[in-house]
């Protein structure tokens, strides 16, 4: 099964923790780390690309089968005691196996139509909602902008629940997002209180979408950009929605919108990149 790793100076352990503290250090490895069964086990079936995991005894069965699984595939599987993983783990309960990642560019659909922006979203929660609701949504790529945290972060991936192995996240400044939409013939909706509502606006055409935080709204680079603000009827008296919970709710509206459409020419709902 392999030696156990019992030393925290161990080179695997340093590039752990350097991938957990900071996006330059991500940037610079160009990896980052996904922790837990579930995320380990996403990344698996997507087929990514695997540097090396660790583990510890406390594995559960379902998370040893993927080890298994990933050994016959050549990937480098070492064991930890327990007393290092939880050392190294960015959960309060770990779950006994980690795994460090290649940053990976996937393949951005020819003349994508639906594609989301999250500006100055900087809550990793949030982040990690909104890139698994695209993902869901059939959102064709989510583009970075600056002032957005690093979607790689360990707590947006661990909210993203495995949506970064299936959508392209690509970071990006404002000029280059503005000459994808120009170049695609995109509609650039803004999310704003101040906005028609989204159950009167026709989500089915080919757009952005920018979603600002919650706390400081879109940036002027956004503001810029966009060609329409939408927003979401409410009623009561609640003032606003967070950005994960709004952004979300627009996104499955120009869903519905456009399954709707496909339903009335009579062809098949197909939301897949």
């Amino acid at each position: 099964m392999g030696r156990l790793i019992i030393s925290a100076q161990n080179g695997k352990l340093k590039l752990v923790r350097a991938l957990l503290g900071r996006a330059k250090e991500r940037r610079e490895a160009g990896a980052f780390v996904a922790e837990g069964v579930r995320l380990v086990e996403e990344a698996v079936n997507s087929n990514w690309e695997f540097r090396f995991v660790l583990y510890d005894q406390t594995l559960s069965e379902r998370g040893r089968s993927n080890v298994e699984s990933l050994r016959s595939r050549g990937v480098e599987c070492e064991e930890v005691t327990p007393e290092l993983m939880k050392s190294l783990s960015d959960t309060e309960t770990s779950q006994g196996i980690l795994a460090v990642l290649p940053f990976t560019n996937l393949p951005i659909t020819n003349h994508p139509n639906f594609l989301l922006i999250p500006d100055q979203i900087r809550d990793p929660g949030n982040l990690g909602t909104l890139i698994r609701s695209a993902a869901a949504a059939g959102v064709q790529a989510v583009l970075i902008p600056p002032e957005t945290t690093d979607a790689f972060a360990p707590k947006v991936v661990r909210a993203g629940m495995g949506a970064h192995f299936r959508v392209p996240i690509l970071s990006m400044t404002w000029e280059e997002i503005g000459q994808v939409g120009k170049s695609e013939g995109l509609k650039v909706y803004l999310a704003d209180m101040g906005g028609i509502s989204c159950w009167e606006t026709d989500l089915r055409a080919p757009l952005m979408l920018i979603v600002g935080s919650e706390a400081e709204g879109a940036s002027e680079s956004a503001r810029r950009l966009a060609t329409q603000k939408i927003s979401i009827p409410m009623s009561g008296q609640v003032e606003s929605l967070n950005a994960g919970v709004a952004g979300s709710v627009l996104m499955f509206e120009a869903l519905r919108q456009r399954s709707t459409l496909r339903q009335a020419q009579g062809r098949p709902l197909n939301v897949q990149h």
